[in-house]
C-alpha cells in the first residue's frame, strides 16, 4: 500500500505528501533517553532540591500571613499609641540619667585635673626654692621616720649558721653520699 501522494499543479512542480507517521511519541525516546541517562542523577537531585525550596517557602509565607494577619486584628490603635508613648517616655528618662552621669564624670574629671595642676605648681615652687619636693604623703612618712629613729633595733644574734663557713657546695666535699662528678670525655663509648 502506497501512502505516497503526489499532487500536480498546473504549471508548477509536483509536490509530494506523505502522511504523519509516528503518531506515538515515538521520537522522544530516541531524544529524551540519552539525556535521562547522561544527566539522571543530576535531574533527579535537582528535581527533589527545587521540591523541598518550593516546600520551604510555601511553609514560610503561610507562617508570615498568619502571623501578621494575626497581629494585625489583636492591636488596636489606642494600645500602639500608649505603647509608643510608654516608649518614649522611657527613652527620656534613660536619657536623662546618662546625662546626669556624663556631667558626674566631667565634674570628676575637672576636679582631677585642677589637683594635678595644683600639685605641678606646687612641685614647681619648692623646685623653685631648692628644695626636693616629696609631696603630702611622703612628707607625713617622713615625720614618722623621724619620731621612730630614736628607738635603734638590734638584729637578732641568736641564730647559728645553717652551714659551716667553709663550705662551698662546688667542691664536692661535705659529706653525703651525693657528690657530683664530673662526666667522661672523649667518644662515647659503643661500636668502634
Amino acid at each position: 500500500m502506497d501512502d505516497d501522494v503526489t499532487i500536480e499543479d498546473e504549471g508548477g512542480p509536483e509536490i509530494q505528501k506523505t502522511p504523519l507517521g509516528n503518531q506515538d511519541l515515538s521520537f522522544l525516546q530516541q531524544t529524551v533517553g540519552p539525556l535521562v541517562a547522561e544527566y539522571g542523577w543530576y535531574l533527579l537531585f535537582m528535581c527533589v532540591g527545587v521540591y523541598l525550596v518550593v516546600q520551604h517557602l510555601s511553609k514560610r509565607r503561610a507562617s508570615q500571613g498568619q502571623s501578621s494577619s494575626a497581629s494585625g486584628a489583636v492591636q488596636d490603635p489606642n494600645a500602639v499609641v500608649r505603647r509608643q508613648e510608654s516608649l518614649e517616655a522611657s527613652r527620656r528618662r534613660m536619657q536623662e540619667e546618662l546625662d546626669a552621669k556624663a556631667a558626674l564624670f566631667r565634674l570628676k574629671q575637672q576636679q582631677l585635673e585642677e589637683e594635678k595642676r595644683r600639685q605641678k605648681i606646687e612641685m614647681y615652687d619648692s623646685m623653685k626654692e631648692g628644695r626636693s619636693y616629696r609631696g603630702k604623703a611622703k612628707t607625713a612618712q617622713n615625720t614618722e621616720e623621724a619620731s621612730t629613729s630614736t628607738t635603734v633595733l638590734k638584729p637578732k644574734t641568736d641564730k647559728k649558721p645553717l652551714r659551716s663557713s667553709g663550705f662551698n657546695p662546688l667542691s664536692g666535699e661535705g659529706g653525703g653520699s651525693c657528690a657530683w662528678r664530673p662526666g667522661r670525655r672523649g667518644p662515647s663509648a659503643g661500636g668502634g
